[in-house]
């Protein structure tokens, strides 16, 4: 057992949620009892992981998609008013960790993405350095990159295939992170991997010459919270479940 102050204060010190300029609160979002004997871990705080957290006995969450958002008016209402219902009616704490989760060197989402498709960075780029960049390890084009992601991510995903260049740099940001595609190629960039594709990037992957893939939101991001999770819980001596609440985005 441990207490939820604890789980707090361990996540906080991880996770350095006061380095970043982030889109919504970090930490502790909700709280629910004081003692915590099992952690359950997440993408997102929707009702669907809720009610499936709570019947797998959790005590407290950790998502890294949390409840409340930059541009929210606040209002307790609709899906909110039945999430936040819900963790307060079962007394569960919800942590959520938005950027820090992302940035995490060893088991954020973009280090556990890269570590999904053999990657490995040796530098940082982009707006508060969230974008990895590494040499292209066993990948020699965009179009081996892109099927072994899909295979590793069991889902298709959509590339650009720029110039059809060997692949020597290969830089990444999980979710949705199709803005970064611009300081992926200043930082020397021959593809880079997200989550998702606007329009723009496919004009600039064919003009640029640097291929541009889009694995998934959901799909890039559910390896970082889990890999916490497993952490905290194991340093505090309490139990851990990751649960996967399938998403198509």
């Amino acid at each position: 057992m441990a207490e939820r102050t604890d789980i707090d204060r361990a996540l906080a010190t991880l996770l350095r949620p006061e380095a970043f300029r982030d889109y919504g609160p970090n930490g502790l979002q909700v709280e629910g009892r004081a003692e915590v004997r099992k952690l359950v871990s997440g993408v997102t705080a929707s009702l669907g992981f809720i009610d499936a957290a709570i019947a797998a006995g959790a005590d407290a969450l950790l998502v890294h998609h949390g409840l409340f958002w930059r541009g929210h008016d606040g209002r307790l209402t609709g899906w909110l008013r039945q999430r936040v219902a819900r963790l307060l009616a079962h007394d569960v704490s919800l942590f959520a960790y938005h950027l820090p989760l992302d940035a995490e060197p060893e088991l954020g989402n973009n280090a556990r993405f890269g570590r999904l498709l053999q990657l490995s960075a040796d530098a940082r780029f982009g707006e508060q350095d969230l974008g990895f960049i590494g040499a292209a390890g066993p990948w020699r084009t965009a179009q081996a990159l892109a099927a072994a992601a899909a295979a590793a991510l069991g889902r298709p995903n959509t590339c650009v295939a720029g110039d059809g260049r060997a692949l020597a740099r290969i830089a990444w940001c999980t979710g949705g992170a199709q803005g970064y595609f611009e300081a992926a190629i200043a930082a020397g960039a021959d593809v880079f991997l997200t989550g998702e594709i606007s329009e723009p990037q496919a004009h600039l992957a064919r003009e640029t010459g640097v291929a541009f893939i889009a694995c998934g939101h959901h799909a890039t991001e559910r390896y970082g919270a889990p890999a916490v999770g497993e952490h905290i819980a194991a340093r505090l001596g309490i139990a851990h479940e990751f649960i996967e609440i399938d998403n198509p985005a």
